[in-house]
């Protein structure tokens, strides 16, 4: 539908452009002629008028264009509402998209049926425009003490598009200046009055809200303006207030403070009161439970001497037996000790006994081999006299050098010897005449 408009209304144009365009050439033609001297000059002949045509051209051009004017398209988040020229404001909306309208003789007024603000009060979003949010100065009411309070308010608001004909047709333009700045202030300083500044600002803040908002909404509802919010931002007090209710809100937080206090010390005395009860209770069970086992200790040593009397007699009787027993075992291991003494000295005599045989058997028989032993050497030196010289030489090879023994043999170290040898010689042989008659 959009692009129809448009084609038709450049179509339009373009049709009028055309018409200058023929008039334009026709005037251009026609100076040219007029300044040739010969009738039949180069130039041509003389120029037909065309304006007829154009015209005509550009009285049909008008068709489009009042064809295209009959187009309307409201865009999204708008409403349209209908301005004859000769009935006033139509009822009924247009609604976003594309309508026909009588051209020449009808008009459409554009409404915005989106989500507004009304803002008094500091913005907290630097972002959005000053326009529409309003006034950044506070709305200043009277409070019951006659205190001039500042309010911060947001009021959220659209237009209803069902009522956009009756808006157009009876209130004032635009509405977002002309009615809701003046029916949200009206609302806030009717109501205010009534409350005290403390009520305002604290005990009652959200009462004053709710009231305040259900009497602006009933107001802009009559009007066609559908209010969807109403804020109580924030709330100046004035400054002599302010301080007088700050020292308040301090002498009350140190009353608070001072109650806490005292209940938390009420609260250690009664801790104090409970453990002492705990302890005094715990003592008494103590003391109960005690004197309750000394009672069954009692009780049970009374029942265990029924007992204990027999076992003790039990007892002496063992010892006695065990004391026999011991004496008895004393004597036994006292005759096996006697015995094993008697063994071990027999044992002792016989040992010597073999002791002194072998000894006595050593003895006969290193006799026997140094008698051997003697005679073959006297029986090797008789045969070699000269071996004794040689035996004496070695012996006294360490303290002699040289010696000198004469030839004859009448030395009397030798025959010293000799004679001692015969001897020798002599009674071994008388030992070995004695051994056989043994």
């Amino acid at each position: 539908m959009i692009f129809f408009k448009y084609l038709l209304e450049w179509g339009g144009i373009a049709m009028i452009a055309a018409a200058i365009a023929i008039i334009a050439r026709d005037l251009y033609l026609q100076t040219t002629y007029k300044r040739a001297d010969v009738p039949d000059s180069p130039v041509g002949p003389t120029p037909r008028n065309h304006w007829r045509g154009a015209i005509g051209l550009a009285v049909a051009a008008w068709l489009p264009i009042l064809l295209a004017s009959g187009i309307v398209v409201v865009p999204s988040g708008m409403g349209g509402i209908r301005i004859s020229q000769t009935s006033g404001t139509l009822p009924g909306t247009l609604y976003p998209g594309a309508h026909f309208l009588t051209p020449l003789v009808e008009s459409v007024v554009l409404f915005d049926t989106r989500d507004q603000l009304f803002t008094t009060g500091a913005v907290e979003s630097s972002k959005a425009p000053e326009a529409k949010l309003g006034p950044v100065e506070p709305l200043r009411v009277q409070a019951k003490e006659g205190l001039t309070v500042g309010l911060a308010i947001t009021v959220r608001y659209r237009l209803d598009s069902k009522h956009l004909d009756y808006i157009q047709a009876n209130l004032p333009q635009p509405v977002e200046k002309e009615i809701v700045p003046g029916v949200v202030a009206s609302a806030w300083r009717d109501l205010v009055p009534g409350y005290t500044v403390r009520e305002v600002f604290a005990t009652k803040r959200e009462e004053i809200r709710k009231k305040a908002s259900d009497v602006i909404t009933q107001k802009l509802a009559s009007d066609g303006i559908v209010v969807k919010e109403v804020m109580l931002r924030d709330i100046q007090l004035p400054v002599e207030y302010a301080q007088g209710l700050q020292n308040l809100l301090l002498k009350e937080q140190q009353n608070d403070q001072m109650g806490v206090q005292t209940e938390i010390q009420e609260k250690q005395v009664r801790i104090s009161e409970l453990e002492a009860e705990a302890t005094k209770a715990q003592q008494v069970k103590q003391a109960e439970g005690e004197a309750q086992v000394r009672v069954l200790q009692a009780k049970a040593e009374s029942d265990a001497m029924e007992y204990t009397l027999p076992l003790k007699q039990k007892q002496i009787e063992q010892t006695k037996l065990e004391a026999e027993a011991h004496k008895e075992a004393t004597v036994k291991n006292a005759e096996a000790m006697a015995e094993a003494k008697v063994i071990d000295s027999k044992a002792e005599m016989e040992r010597r006994k073999l002791l002194a045989e072998a000894e006595a058997e050593r003895i006969r028989v290193t006799a026997v081999a140094d008698a051997e032993r003697m005679k073959n050497e006297g029986a090797i030196l008789k045969q070699n006299p000269l071996l004794i010289n040689k035996i004496v030489a070695e012996k006294l090879s360490d303290k002699l050098q040289i010696m000198m023994v004469p030839s004859d043999g009448k030395f009397f170290f030798a025959n010293d010897v000799l004679k001692s040898m015969n001897m020798a010689n002599r009674g071994s042989q008388a030992d070995q005449a004695e051994e056989p008659e043994k």
